[in-house]
């Protein structure tokens, strides 16, 4: 770590120090603080969370006073100091120089599944077809942080199954690697006091708890008194004043509650702090296609949530639609990679295809192996960003780099062919280009008329 980051380090540290002896006041220097040492970069985002301090009127005021006046405040700090200092300044010029040295990708963040097990039997649950005997050791699951970080990666996520199956190796990988941020996609079930005490104590991990809605769509899919027990794990959390979100899958069914005002405020009364919105996917041999969005849905999905992030105090991505914001597909190594609980390297947590495992290569050499550096080779795969995914809206570019790279499946119990995975996109993908152009051409016109009007 070089002096100048140090020395960030630790003034960030005592920007947080001094923060919480008077808020209002510090706010304000602690940006400055950020201005000063930003160097030019991120001015864009700077400027709007400079509005979100200072602007009362502005509709993320009230969520940065949440953050301050309901999170621990070392909670805070060690996410700042893990997700600022760690995972950028120091991680990603160690990632930029992998790229040039090697010519491949390099991702920021890593995820994994402890365990294929899981204590739920969810509806269509795809991670329920790798059966329930799969698991990556502790030593496993630390020699991948351990790579990952020389890698310049310090942001872990965990899926399954369930991960929280896992939740003391979890925590025990929080307290050996307090310098990284981990978070889980999890049913939120197994989120009680004690391991709430637990998070507290390690400060370094945030769930991603999934909901499919309300109380009867949640139960349906997950089971009778799901729904309560997650609102009783997002009020342990709240109590303990730990950083949570929400993780939601839209499909053509469930659509319009899931993206419904009501429900969008119900998330930020219930305290949570970002919500991940997922596009239905269908991977598996019994997949359902008729569960894929129309255009029309899926473009009210893309409209509702861009008007409720003008208006309110939720952080939100919609990680279908918001392609622009990231270049595109971040599958391959490019931003993220998988690692299921059987050690295969997929290039995403939704193409179940691989050509290497960790217990054989190392990190390195899985993002310099042909699947994935087809991966790096192709993208973007669209020029259009509303378009970005190999297997959904590109299905014939996933055919290409399973054939061309010798990828097998994943899938130990029902091997789905890229074929067979690709054919239930096709018309999707051709239904979805019109739209995708005329919301594409929409947004680049919006923009140009920013410019114009600075």
């Amino acid at each position: 770590m070089s002096l100048s980051t140090t020395l960030k380090k630790l003034g960030l540290t005592k920007a947080f120090d001094m923060l919480y002896k008077d808020p209002k006041t510090n706010l304000i220097k602690l940006m400055d603080w950020a201005d000063k040492y930003a160097e030019g970069g991120l001015s864009s985002q700077r400027a709007a969370i400079r509005a979100a301090i200072e602007d009362p009127e502005n509709a993320y005021y009230p969520y940065v006073r949440h953050i301050i006046n309901d999170l621990d405040p070392e909670v805070v700090k060690t996410a700042a100091v893990n997700f600022f200092i760690n995972a950028n300044l120091i991680g990603c010029p160690v990632q930029d120089q992998l790229r040039e040295e090697y010519n491949c990708n390099i991702p920021w963040a890593i995820l994994m599944d402890p365990t294929s097990a899981c204590n739920l039997h969810c509806k269509g649950c795809w991670a329920a077809e790798y059966g329930n005997r799969l698991n990556l050791t502790f030593e496993e699951l630390d020699d991948i942080v351990r790579q990952g970080k020389e890698m310049g990666i310090y942001f872990y996520l965990f899926s399954g199954g369930e991960p929280l199956v896992r939740k003391k190796d979890i925590i025990r990988l929080c307290e050996k690697h307090d310098d990284c941020m981990f978070t889980a996609f999890t049913n939120g079930t197994l989120i009680d006091e004690e391991f709430a005490d637990e998070m507290l104590r390690v400060k370094n991990f945030a769930p991603a708890i999934s909901l499919e809605g309300f109380g009867e769509a949640t139960d349906f899919r997950r089971g009778e008194g799901v729904y309560d027990k997650v609102l009783r794990a997002m009020e342990i959390l709240h109590e303990r004043k730990l950083l949570y979100g929400i993780s939601c899958c839209y499909t053509s069914a469930n659509y319009d509650s899931i993206t419904s005002e009501e429900y969008y405020d119900m998330l930020i009364e219930k305290g949570a702090y970002f919500v991940w919105y997922f596009h239905y996917m269908p991977v598996g041999n019994d997949a359902s296609p008729e569960l894929l969005p129309t255009p029309e849905q899926r473009a009210e999905v893309y409209r509702r949530i861009r008007d409720y992030r003008s208006r309110k105090p939720l952080f939100c991505m919609d990680f279908q639609n918001d392609g622009e914001f990231v270049g595109g597909c971040i599958a391959g190594g490019r931003s993220y990679l998988h690692i299921n609980a059987n050690g295969d390297a997929e290039p995403c947590a939704f193409i179940h295809y691989a050509d290497s495992n960790i217990r054989e290569k190392s990190l390195l050499d899985i993002m310099r192996s042909p699947l994935f550096m087809a991966y790096h080779d192709g993208q973007p795969f669209n020029d259009n960003m509303m378009q970005p995914c190999p297997m959904l809206e590109n299905p014939e570019k996933l055919r290409e780099i399973v054939e061309k790279s010798g990828a097998k499946s994943t899938d130990m119990q029902s091997p789905e062919s890229a074929d067979h995975l690709c054919s239930k996109c096709d018309s999707y993908a051709s239904c979805w280009a019109p739209k995708a152009d005329e919301l594409w051409e929409a947004r680049k016109a919006q923009k140009a008329a920013q410019v114009i009007s600075k």
